[in-house]
C-alpha cells in the first residue's frame, strides 16, 4: 500500500503540480502589483478622462451597472504572466530532467517476452532434432 503511494507521489505530475501551485501563489502578489501599478494606469489612460478607464456604465444612476473592461484585461494579463513564468521556470526544466532520467532507463536491455522465449526454445529443439 505504501509502495503504491510512494510511486504516486514521486511521479512527475504530482510534483510538478505541487511546485506550480506554490510558486504560482507566491508569484501572484508580484504580478498583481505590477499590473495594478503599471499596466492599469496605462489602460485607464486609453479610456480618456473617465476615471473608470475602459469601463462603461449602462445606467447613469446605478453604480452596479458598470462593465469594467479594464478589470477583465487585468485578470487576463495576470493569468498570462503567471502561466508563462510557471511554464518556463518549472515545467520546462522538470520535463528536461524527466527526459534525462528516461534516457538512462532505455539503455538497459529489455527482457525478452514470453513469445520470444518460446520461439527461441522451439528453434533450439529443432536444431537438436535435426542433428
Amino acid at each position: 500500500m505504501f509502495k503504491g503511494f510512494k510511486e504516486f507521489l514521486t511521479r512527475g505530475n504530482v510534483l510538478d503540480l505541487a511546485v506550480a501551485v506554490i510558486i504560482g501563489t507566491a508569484f501572484t502578489a508580484i504580478v498583481t502589483a505590477i499590473v495594478d501599478n503599471l499596466i492599469n494606469p496605462m489602460i485607464a489612460a486609453l479610456g480618456g478622462t473617465n476615471v473608470n478607464g475602459l469601463a462603461v456604465q449602462l445606467i447613469d444612476e446605478n453604480d452596479k451597472t458598470v462593465i469594467d473592461f479594464g478589470a477583465i484585461i487585468t485578470a487576463a494579463l495576470n493569468f498570462l504572466i503567471i502561466a508563462a513564468v510557471v511554464y518556463f521556470a518549472i515545467v520546462v526544466p522538470v520535463q528536461k530532467i524527466m527526459a534525462r532520467s528516461k534516457r538512462g532507463k532505455e539503455e538497459e536491455p529489455a527482457e525478452p517476452t514470453d513469445v520470444e522465449l518460446l520461439t527461441e526454445i522451439r528453434d533450439l529443439l529443432r536444431q537438436q532434432n535435426n542433428r
